[in-house]
């Protein structure tokens, strides 16, 4: 697996990669990889366990435009040496890992990536300038890498549409596909972020799953009301947990729009905060 820090670098790999006829894979990261991550690339080496195809490229980059200054971009858990060697044995073909400096030179961008309405709700509202953070790495990696396919987690289901409607509104000629979220065996969906949680904590954070799960099988039964759905799961929060519930919502899957009656595909997603520790998850449901 080739290392690089520096985009110059990068770009000269990516194009012997080209020059060899393969296709190049991006898969964006903050790091601290989990298994959500490296199934990812996992999935794309056994596409082309020759090596002959795809270009995997993955980045670690924690990216202080998408952190408010109350969020916990300082303390973000990183553990670079851990990274690379999990990436190598994932199949990764380089990892790219800038520095600040690298990405944004004089400190900032004067220019950033702003997709209007669905980054006014759900995340949006407690972490106002999170998804223009988002947006704006993600454009850059998209415009250094020029991928042919980029692969997201859909536990980030939010960010997920927001990066499919900015690569739409953009002509951004590449291909957004979306990993099923991966979870522990009790449910919890993997996150980088687990880590903060407490021993309490960690053992009642699983009733997010579980209350998803519980929503999803209302509608499945043909529940068509979304309040019903959103209190049974809050419900349910709030009695097997001391989580602090910052939103239950259920939207339309294609572009998180508010419905009054549940009659076609949907998101249930939730946020919520166990202690200092601000979990997120989502499950889809066909109607």
């Amino acid at each position: 697996m080739n290392c690089s820090k520096h985009i110059t670098d990068l770009r000269e790999n990516i194009k012997q990669a080209r020059n060899q006829g393969k296709k190049i894979i991006l898969i964006p990261t903050m790091g601290f990889l989990h298994k959500g991550h490296l199934s990812m690339a996992e999935h794309a080496r056994r596409q082309d366990n020759s090596r002959s195809k795809l270009y995997i490229v993955m980045s670690i980059f924690v990216n202080p435009l998408q952190f408010g200054p109350n969020e916990d971009y300082e303390k973000y858990p990183r553990d670079l040496a851990g990274d690379s060697k999990l990436a190598g044995e994932a199949g990764v073909d380089l990892l790219f890992t800038p520095s600040v400096h690298e990405m944004y030179p004089e400190g900032q961008n004067l220019t950033t990536v702003n997709i209007s309405g669905i980054t006014d709700e759900l995340c949006g509202v407690r972490r106002p300038g999170h998804f223009q953070g988002v947006a704006t790495v993600v454009n850059k990696l998209f415009n250094i890498v020029l991928p042919d396919f980029a692969y997201f987690g859909q536990k980030d289901y939010q960010q997920v549409t927001v990066l499919k409607q900015m690569a739409e509104d953009l002509n951004i000629p590449v291909e957004i596909i979306v990993f099923p979220t991966v979870r522990e065996k009790d449910g919890l969906a993997m996150s980088s972020r687990n880590l903060y949680l407490s021993p309490q904590e960690r053992e009642e954070a699983p009733v997010l799953f579980r209350s998803l799960q519980e929503g999803a099988a209302l509608i499945a039964a043909g529940e068509k009301q979304p309040e019903i759905v959103r209190e049974k799961i809050m419900q349910r929060i709030r009695n097997e947990s001391n989580g602090k519930i910052e939103y239950v919502e259920v939207r339309k899957a294609n572009n998180l729009a508010k419905l009054n009656t549940i009659n076609c595909p949907v998101v249930i997603a939730l946020a919520v905060e166990f202690g200092r520790t601000r979990l997120i998850d989502n499950v889809l449901v066909e109607v």
